[in-house]
This record gives C-alpha cells, sequence and structure tokens, in this order.
C-alpha cells in the first residue's frame, strides 16, 4: 500500500481515532441487546423493537444529515456527535449502578445513539474529500476501511471479554470513552477546513430535493444509485434467509457456521488491502464490475451446496471467502463518489446512497420471506443471488464502465428543478 497518507499526520489523527471508536462500537453493538436480554430479561417483541427504533432512526433522519453536512462545517459535527454518542451511552452504565436501568432507557439510547450515528457516518464520509487530496482518496478510504475490517474481527471477542469481565452496561462505558478518544483525535487535526457556500433563505426540503436530483442527472452518480438500490433488495433475501438455511436446510451448527463467517471477516479484511492495488492497475471501472461480479456468483454458491454437512460447509465457506469482493467494491465506489460530486451537494449524495441501502435492504428481506414460503428457502435464495448478480449489468453498461481513474474535476451537477426539466 502506498506510504502517502502514513505521512499526513491530520489524516492519522483521523484514522487513529476511527480506529478505537470502531472497536467500541462494537462493544455497544453485543453489548445493547445483551443488556436487554441478561439484566432486564427483555421479550422477542421488546428486543424487535429495540433493533427496529435503530433501523427507522436510520431511515428518518439519513437525507436531513446529508442537508446538514453541505450547510456547516463537517468537522464540528463529527466532534459534537462523538461526544453526544459518548454522553448517551454513558447513561447506560450510570443507569445500571443506580439501579434504575430499563428497557424503555434502552429505547432512548438505541434512538438516540443511532441518530448521533447517521450525522457521524454522512458527514464522514463528506469530510474526507477536504482532508485528502483527490489523488489520494483510494488511499485513504481503504485505510479507514482497513481499520474498520480489523474492529470487525477484534470487537466481538474483546466485547466477550469485557461482559464477562464486568457485565454488559459496564463494558458499554468503554465505548462511551473510545468516542471521546475519537472527537479528541478529530479536534487535533488543523488542515483548515473550506466553508460551505452561504445560502439565501435555505429550505431543508429544497436542499434535499437538490441533492437527490444532483444524483439522477449526473449519469455516473445515477449508475451508482440504481445499481445500489437493485442489488440490496436482491442481498436482503440472503440477509434473512442465509442462517435459517445454513441450519435447518443444510444441517451445520451453530459453531460450526460462526467459523464458516468468520472466514468471510478475514476475506473481507484482505479485501480492504487490495482495493486501491486493483483500481489502479486494471482501473477504476473495470475493479467495480469485477468486484461486483466476484461477490455476485459467490452468492450462487449457498443455495447450490448439498450432500454431507462437511462439503455444505466447504461451499459456504468457499463464497465466504469471495468476501474479499465487498471491500474492493466499496471503497472503489465510494472513492468515486467522492470525487465525482460537487463538495456543496456531496453530504445529500452521501445520505441518499446511505438512504437507498438501508431502505431497500429490508424490503428485500421481506420480500425474500414471502418468497421462501411460496416457493421454499433454497429456491428463494436463489432468485436473490440471481438478482444481485445481474445487478452487475447496470454497471457494465453504463459510463462506469470506461472510467481507469478518479476523475480530477467534479462533475458539473444543475439540480436545479426550476430552470433544468426533468
Amino acid at each position: 500500500m502506498r506510504r502517502g497518507l502514513l505521512r499526513d499526520p491530520d489524516f492519522l489523527k483521523l484514522w487513529t481515532g476511527q480506529a478505537v471508536s470502531q472497536v467500541g462500537s462494537w462493544i455497544t453493538l453485543v453489548g445493547l441487546p445483551l443488556t436487554a436480554v441478561k439484566i432486564l430479561g427483555a421479550s422477542p417483541l421488546q428486543m424487535g423493537i429495540l433493533s427496529g427504533l435503530s433501523a427507522a432512526a436510520v431511515l428518518l433522519f439519513g437525507l436531513f444529515a446529508g442537508a446538514w453536512a453541505d450547510r456547516l462545517r463537517r468537522r464540528p459535527i463529527l466532534i459534537l456527535t462523538d461526544l453526544g454518542r459518548a454522553a448517551v451511552l454513558g447513561t447506560v452504565p450510570l443507569a445500571f449502578a443506580l439501579h434504575r436501568l430499563s428497557i424503555g432507557h434502552l429505547y432512548l439510547v438505541a434512538v438516540a445513539s443511532a441518530i448521533l450515528t447517521v450525522f457521524f457516518d454522512v458527514s464522514y464520509q463528506t469530510y474526507l474529500p477536504s482532508l485528502v487530496d483527490r489523488e489520494n482518496l483510494l488511499e485513504g478510504n481503504s485505510k479507514l476501511a482497513l481499520s474498520e475490517s480489523t474492529a470487525g474481527i477484534v470487537g466481538p471477542g474483546l466485547t466477550g471479554i469485557l461482559v464477562q469481565a464486568f457485565t454488559a452496561p459496564i463494558a458499554i462505558l468503554f465505548d462511551a470513552v473510545s468516542f471521546l478518544g475519537s472527537a479528541f483525535s478529530v479536534w487535533l487535526i488543523r488542515k483548515p477546513e473550506p466553508r460551505p457556500e452561504r445560502r439565501t433563505a435555505p429550505h431543508i426540503g429544497r436542499e434535499i430535493l437538490e441533492g437527490l436530483q444532483a444524483s439522477r442527472r449526473e449519469p455516473v452518480l445515477r449508475t451508482l444509485v440504481l445499481r445500489t438500490a437493485t442489488a440490496s433488495l436482491f442481498l436482503g433475501f440472503g440477509g434473512s434467509l442465509y442462517i435459517l438455511f445454513a441450519i435447518r436446510e443444510l444441517g451445520l451448527s451453530a459453531a460450526l457456521l460462526s467459523a464458516v463467517i468468520a472466514v468471510g471477516g478475514a476475506a473481507g479484511l484482505f479485501g480492504t488491502m487490495l482495493a486501491e492495488r486493483l483500481a489502479r492497475r486494471y482501473g477504476l471501472g473495470p475493479t467495480l464490475i469485477g468486484a461486483a461480479a466476484v461477490a455476485g456468483v459467490a452468492s450462487l454458491l449457498p443455495p447450490l451446496a448439498r450432500g454431507p454437512v462437511p462439503v455444505c460447509a466447504a461451499i459456504l465457506g468457499a463464497a465466504q471467502l469471495c468476501d474479499v469482493a465487498w471491500p474492493v467494491y466499496n471503497i472503489n465506489e465510494l472513492s468515486l463518489r467522492q470525487a465525482i460530486a460537487p463538495s456543496r451537494l456531496l453530504g445529500r449524495v452521501n445520505a441518499g446512497m446511505h438512504l437507498v441501502f438501508h431502505g431497500v435492504l429490508p424490503v428485500g428481506a421481506f420480500a425474500g420471506g414471502l418468497l421462501a414460503e411460496a416457493i421454499g428457502v433454497r429456491h428463494a435464495l436463489l432468485v436473490g443471488a440471481s438478482g444481485f448478480l445481474l445487478s452487475t449489468l447496470l454497471l457494465v453498461f453504463s459510463p462506469v464502465r470506461r472510467l481507469r481513474e478518479l476523475p480530477l474535476h467534479h462533475a458539473v451537477v444543475d439540480a436545479n428543478i426550476k430552470t433544468r426539466p426533468a
């Protein structure tokens, strides 16, 4: 991997802070449900509400987060949302120590932390292009994704140790502290951030619509949105059925399935190291298409698995090895989006993509469940995998195919719906 950003002190501050908070986030991801189950004895319905509230917050506030990320400087948003998450999560161990913890309290924590995370994530993706030069976007996104993948491997194990040693609510305190560390590291960044464009009589609804129109009018951005929507729809099939299929129809034990899934985590970590190299060697467009195709072909393997349990586990493991393609696609897609969207619209463009993915995915999960009831789990998974693979054609028959490197200049996007006909 190129060493350019390893000599950039401001990027290293951002990277270090995020590496710590990513590990901490896994503590809450596992610790909050464990607190509900082990400490409060939550029912299945209450667990469903706890999970659903976080998802609803993402859908309801995503576009607003994008508009505010374009109105204000992004660095202060990152600091304030980190401090906010530290304060919100810190109430859990405090309430537990005072014997005042309740499921209603966890609902409020889940909603508040999810809202703050949406604002952080959108601003985070939008801030990087103002911190590093355009030619370093791929390297920056690769390094940030590397820390995220590493956290996905280290975080769950560390969470288990902390929960065992201190109980789940007290373990969440470590996550709160990690957000304080992240806020401090971002505060230490000294590179000045450009002032956002002033708007006369701003209107949040018109600003959100302007960002959505920008993604619709620019050919590359439109392709990325359409591919994300289509892929998410069919990806949802596997999200709702994969574990059910592996355990009930293929006969894998929970421990064996966990080991298979862990293979995907290791493959994803390797993929973060390859993303930049592949794009520089084969070109950005071919790398995106190739990564999407590999992930699509891999999704066909699980529904085709048959035979003894070891054979099925080997087939699922082979599919998980192809998870190396996911970070390759995601890193290059995000870098392309950051390079091509105008700075004044980037927050809203990122928020729109965030909403498309998280909004369509549960629709696909529901559709996959209905289809499985009608034709069986295996055939429903096969339909979902086929649709996911075919979504690659949206990239093939688009301007993305011809891209060899990141554009040197932002796209000229006129999203004014009053002067340009739809």
